[in-house]
């Protein structure tokens, strides 16, 4: 099994701009169905492809500052 830093450095690979310590905010479950997000937006788009969200999930997601 991978382990959430290892996560963390696969997001930061595709998506360079994904802060580190924002990232360890979330737990492993969340992290890998992210990376399998990235994953699929490498690949070329046709007819045929799919993101398939998960039953739980919502359409957008925010997180907001303590204030």
């Amino acid at each position: 099994m991978i382990s959430k830093e290892q996560l963390i450095e696969h997001i930061q690979q595709i998506n360079q701009s994904a802060r580190r310590d924002w990232l360890a905010v979330f737990d492993v479950s969340a992290l890998q169905h992210y990376l399998d997000h990235l994953m699929m937006t490498l690949e070329p788009r046709d007819r045929t492809s799919r993101w398939m969200r998960i039953p739980s999930g919502h359409a957008a997601v925010t997180r907001r500052p303590r204030s």
